[in-house]
């Protein structure tokens, strides 16, 4: 798989978050290492700083709930209107976390 196409990859599973669930960086890494080879979850942070504004990037969050750095108010907003639960700032990732299997 080239690194485009791992792009996609990594754009198209964020896409497919229902709303009102989440996914972290690393699960995302997690879900498509089988397929890539690459299990980074640095490397989906990337791909969603970069390329990640046309799909719910704040559905993704890190695996201890912290928003996307930067973007934190703006995702608290969207994820509360979803109706995420949250404890403050961090989503309840037992409670919100999704996988595509």
């Amino acid at each position: 798989m080239t690194p485009q196409e791992y792009v996609e990859e990594v754009l198209t599973l964020v896409e497919s978050i229902p709303e009102g669930r989440v996914m972290s960086y690393g699960a995302i890494a997690e879900a498509l290492a089988d397929r890539s080879g690459r299990n980074s979850p640095r490397q989906v942070g990337r791909i969603m700083a970069l390329h990640g504004g046309g799909v719910p990037w704040h559905r993704v969050c890190s695996g201890g709930g912290r928003l996307p750095p930067g973007h934190e108010a703006r995702a608290k907003a969207l994820l509360t209107a979803e109706g995420v639960p949250m404890r403050g700032d961090r989503v309840l990732m037992a409670d919100a976390g999704w996988m595509p299997w």
